[in-house]
This record gives C-alpha cells, sequence and structure tokens, in this order.
C-alpha cells in the first residue's frame, strides 16, 4: 500500500524540471525563457565581433579621421562609413568623390613587414573604428581621372580639368585650390586626389616628382567614403562634390 506513494512524490519532480532551472528563468508572464550566462554571453559576443569584421571586410568599413586634411567635410575624430560596394561592379571613382585607398605605393614606399600579430590586432580594431586607420590608408577627393588634364592654376586662381574651372564650395575656408603649380595628365587606371583642407593635406601634389607621380591606382581604392556615422551631431552623407 505505502508503495506507491515514494513513487507518486518522485514523479512530481522529474529530473527534466531540475536540469530546465539551470538552463531557463522563469518569466513574470509565466513562459519560461533561456538564461543569459556567461558562457553565453562570450559566444554572442564573438559571433557579433566576427559578423562586424566579415561586414567590415566585404560590406561598409567604419574609417575613423585622424588629420585636419579633409577639414572641413571631414573632422578629426569623425567615424565614416566606407562603401567597399561603390566600385565593385563596374562603377568606377568619379571626380568629386570621396575616396580611401591604400597608398602603398604612391603615397608611401613599401615596408618589410613587421609584426604581425600587433599588425592584425591594430588592423582588427581599425576596421571597427575602434582605432585610427594604417598610416598607409587615406581619404581624399578626387579630382582628376584617367584620361584628364588638370591644372593649376588659372587667372582666377581655380583649379582646371579638361579646360575647365572647378567651382569648389568644400575648400577650407581661406585656403587656397593651391599654391603649388602643376599640369599633369592622369594616366588611364589612376586618380589625381587632393584634400579640401589644401594648406594642411599631403596628396597628390606633393608625391609629383616621386615614382608613380602622385597618381592612385583605381585598384588600390578600398571604398567611397559614404557617410559620417559619428559623431551623432554629425550624421549625415559625406561628399559635396563637383561631379
Amino acid at each position: 500500500m505505502d508503495t506507491e506513494a515514494p513513487h507518486t512524490q518522485r514523479g512530481h519532480s522529474s529530473p527534466g524540471e531540475g536540469e530546465g532551472r539551470s538552463r531557463f528563468a522563469f518569466s513574470r508572464t509565466g513562459t519560461w525563457r533561456p538564461r543569459l550566462t556567461w558562457r553565453r554571453a562570450g559566444v554572442l559576443g564573438v559571433i557579433c565581433t566576427v559578423f562586424l569584421l566579415l561586414l567590415s571586410n566585404f560590406v561598409v568599413q567604419p574609417f575613423l579621421i585622424p588629420s585636419r586634411s579633409m577639414e572641413p567635410t571631414l573632422e578629426v575624430g569623425d567615424r565614416v562609413l566606407v562603401d567597399k560596394l561603390a566600385y565593385r561592379f563596374g562603377d568606377q571613382p568619379r571626380r568629386g568623390d570621396l575616396v580611401v585607398f591604400d597608398g602603398t605605393g604612391s603615397f608611401v614606399r613599401e615596408r618589410p613587414a613587421g609584426r604581425p600579430v600587433a599588425e592584425a590586432l591594430h588592423g582588427a580594431a581599425s576596421a571597427l573604428g575602434l582605432a585610427e586607420p594604417s598610416d598607409t590608408d587615406f581619404v581624399k577627393r578626387v579630382v582628376g581621372v584617367g584620361g584628364d588634364d588638370v591644372v593649376c592654376c588659372d587667372a582666377g586662381g581655380r583649379i582646371e580639368v579638361n579646360g575647365v574651372p572647378l567651382e569648389e564650395p568644400y575648400l577650407y575656408p581661406g585656403d587656397a585650390p593651391s599654391k603649388v603649380p602643376f599640369r599633369i595628365v592622369v594616366p588611364l587606371g589612376t586618380l589625381w586626389v587632393m584634400g579640401d583642407h589644401r594648406s594642411q593635406s599631403r596628396d597628390s601634389r606633393d608625391h609629383l616628382g616621386e615614382p608613380g607621380g602622385g597618381m592612385v591606382p583605381v585598384e588600390k581604392v578600398i571604398g567611397r567614403a559614404a557617410w559620417i556615422g559619428w559623431p551623432v551631431s554629425r550624421w549625415g552623407t559625406a561628399g559635396g562634390g563637383h561631379g
């Protein structure tokens, strides 16, 4: 007679319930929900980081502005979102575009390999917009594309492209279009680029006498600086080009 009672009591506290309490929490609505543990939070953090790195490598990359060379369009500390798909499907950079590019071989010399681990960590932080970009990455405005005849300057002090003077409303107030006279024909497959704060920018003008003549190969373009994502007060599109 008494042998059934212990069996019935044991049936009311099944192992499933005990195991469930270790993995789930009981909400106020009466439903079970997963309990967030440190292990799960860590796994979720790794998944989010990997997703952001993949997004940064192939679609949109945050780029921290480290200098005054693009003022007033871009200010020091701005996080610009670089559209990596802008030139991926046959489109080419156009005059007026703000482009981020790898200046190795054009703006900076090839360097021997350094510390791979440190460089990889810095690259990951830079890709997430948490650190300054590599010292081989630059953001500038496209002034001339392949085949263009670019001249500084006309009688009015303006840069001419193919005989047409440029209107450059994005220039830093008080800056001349250029104090360095030049006349170049941009080779096909390359770009002539300049900063908006001309007196503070080291750009194609500073590499005229070097191999490549200051031209940036189109294949070295990482993407187009399309939006300002941070700070919130400066949200909006980046650009203001002349087309």
